[in-house]
């Protein structure tokens, strides 16, 4: 099998839906930020530390799943197990990811309430701003493997001009017409 360069590109090992659960249960409670920064999570945990796959397919991965509708990260994170350990490492994988965040989420919901005053705004600001970082760190790590020459950098930033200026469907056609 090749990786589309030419070279042999290894199959990764095959694991179990408990190694599946284990990372990303592991991710889940760590990982927020959004669904960018959950997608640098995703590379720098299961492609730079455990070498589940090649940053090759793992950009792969990423760009087919940002063409089919529905969130990216969870398609993303749930190809991840299904590749690992089958259907029960998919299963395992979106259930080990969403759990932490459904019960953060409830019960922050359930004491939104009682956030006020200035701790409580202190507390929100401190993590908007814990929330762009990750999210800017998981977008420089991703530009430079995605876009790791002038070529190919030139077509990101015209790519994020259009859509800056030509918001919605025909910026977003014209984006993929100028990336072809």
């Amino acid at each position: 099998m090749t990786d589309g360069t030419g070279t042999a590109e290894t199959r990764p090992a095959q694991g179990t839906p408990g190694e599946v659960f284990a990372a990303f249960f592991k991710l889940g409670l760590t990982s927020f930020g959004g669904p960018i920064a959950h997608l640098g999570y995703f590379r720098d945990e299961l492609v730079i530390r455990r070498g589940w796959l090649s940053d090759h397919a793992y950009g792969d991965l990423v760009a087919l799943c940002q063409f089919l509708p529905g969130p990216a990260s969870s398609q993303v994170g749930f190809a991840l197990g299904m590749m690992r350990a089958g259907w029960l490492g998919a299963l395992a994988a979106f259930a080990a990811f969403t759990l932490p965040s459904a019960l953060v989420l409830l019960v922050f919901a359930m004491s939104a309430a009682s956030i006020s005053g200035s701790l409580g705004t202190g507390a929100l600001d401190g993590l908007k701003i814990v929330a762009v970082a990750i999210v800017a760190q998981a977008v420089w790590g991703m530009a430079k493997n995605l876009c790791p020459d002038r070529e190919r950098a030139a077509i990101a930033v015209g790519a994020v001009v259009m859509l800056a200026f030509l918001p919605g469907v025909f910026g977003m056609a014209g984006a993929i017409l100028l990336g072809a």
